[in-house]
């Protein structure tokens, strides 16, 4: 049989995961023994998973994270008082599908915008997007938007971590009038 113009198809077609899996039945004597529905469905699970996790990349890639946190890393024995039945009902993400919100509060350095990185990662995981950014740029954003009426694209992203900082009063004031408009 000539592999070749089949390979050549698969990529052609974009199939890379399903490629790659065909190389490796073909070099595996093992695979032979598989009836064709078998090998089959070992071509389309690797086509699957390559996909999905093509899709994750991105979705991660894109959300620009400013840190490397996951919720299962969440250290429950540093003396911060997190609730920790509330992370795991966080990390279930249905907060994002109930179109909720999350605010996290606390004083400087406890620990609030890796949580809310390891929330937005867990998005992604979910198959959510998400985005991180400052608080400033965010507003901005959004008033750049609703100026154009443009406010969904702004919104586009299911998770948004924002990043406080002290603000200048104009950029309160932009904010207050987001929230404003949003009543």
């Amino acid at each position: 049989m000539l592999t070749q113009p089949t390979f050549d198809k698969l990529n052609h077609l974009k199939l890379y995961g399903m490629a790659n899996a065909f190389r490796t039945q073909l070099e595996i004597s093992d695979a032979q023994q598989l009836s064709f529905e078998e090998r089959f469905a070992l071509l389309f699970d690797e086509q699957f998973t390559w996909r999905e996790n093509r899709a994750l990349e991105h979705r991660l890639r894109n959300a620009k994270l400013k840190q490397k946190a996951t919720m299962e890393d969440i250290n429950f024995q540093h003396p911060r008082g997190l609730d920790r039945k509330l992370l795991r009902s966080l990390a279930s993400s249905e907060w994002i599908r109930e179109k909720q919100n999350v605010l996290l509060l606390g004083p400087t350095g406890i620990g609030k915008s890796w949580i809310g990185c390891a929330l937005a990662q867990k998005a992604c995981r979910d198959g959510f997007t998400a985005l991180h950014k400052k608080s400033s740029e965010l507003s901005s954003s959004i008033a750049r938007a609703m100026s154009l009426s443009f406010l969904p694209t702004a919104l586009a992203n299911s998770v948004s971590v924002a990043e406080t900082a002290p603000r200048p009063r104009s950029a309160c004031k932009q904010s207050h009038m987001i929230f404003r408009s949003k009543l």
